[in-house]
């Protein structure tokens, strides 16, 4: 199973130039979706310093430490080629970078990865789109999980129902949604997480309806992804995520600014 990924990865990273890029890192993202017994080796480097954070990581760009489920994590492969590795499994010395646009177009332009790798890294030019394509497909698949497994809601009178009754771990709302009406569905929620990751088009296509604006995930470990997976997606793609207690009484500021 190791020799196939890492044949594949291969394959994917002889070149950054072609026309084929976006195609190939794609396959690569598709190949961290391993188990974890599969893996053979952990990342190197700097593990020593992050050991004394027990699970946290270090970017390389900002210095700052996180938890690895909020941060980006790339390998070099076989052929010095960067494969970004959003599932944090594939084999190899893993360099981690905080999930913000401004820190991977650093990291893209100014040799870090280099740096950081301790040698020549071939880097697509379209890295940043491609981790942004990846991450809405994982927020994507994580709420088509949660409708499959009953543990999530769509449409205002539901997902009110859920929150009247405490059942609501996590919001989703859609990022061009009214502001207004996403205020009064939150009236006496102040608490709640809030998400704004989709359209009302994407959210409507995972819930099998035209247009969905509201949303509610069950508390549990899905809620827990889908505002991990969206807070990534959000620092790549430029927007923000918000609490309820973030929220005047009047307006909610759409997400997607």
């Amino acid at each position: 199973m190791r020799n196939r990924r890492l044949t594949l990865l291969r394959r994917c990273l002889l070149s950054t130039t072609s026309s084929n890029d976006s195609e190939c890192f794609s396959n690569a993202l598709e190949a961290s979706h391993v188990p974890p017994s599969d893996l053979r080796d952990s990342d190197g480097g700097s593990e020593d310093d992050e050991n004394e954070q027990g699970s946290l990581r270090r970017c390389v760009v900002t210095r700052e430490r996180a938890a690895p489920e909020l941060m980006l994590r790339f390998v070099v492969g076989p052929d010095r080629g960067l494969v970004p590795d959003l599932n944090a499994r594939l084999p190899g010395r893993g360099i981690w970078l905080s999930a913000r646009r401004d820190v991977l177009e650093t990291a893209r332009t100014r040799g870090v990865f280099a740096r950081a790798a301790r040698g020549q890294v071939v880097i697509p030019s379209d890295l940043v789109a491609v981790i942004e394509s990846g991450l809405a497909r994982r927020v994507v698949e994580i709420l088509g999980l949660a409708r499959r497994a009953g543990q999530s809601v769509s449409g205002y009178a539901k997902v009110r129902e859920w929150i009247e009754a405490r059942q609501v771990g996590l919001i989703v709302q859609a990022s061009d949604g009214s502001p207004d009406e996403c205020a009064r569905l939150l009236s006496g929620a102040r608490d709640l997480p809030v998400v704004k990751p989709l359209t009302a088009l994407s959210l409507g296509h995972v819930f099998g309806r035209e247009r969905v604006v509201h949303a509610a995930l069950r508390r549990g470990a899905l809620a827990t992804r889908l505002q991990q997976e969206s807070e990534r997606f959000a620092g790549v793609a430029g927007a923000v995520t918000l609490r309820a207690s973030d929220i005047s009484d009047d307006r909610v500021e759409q997400a997607d600014k």
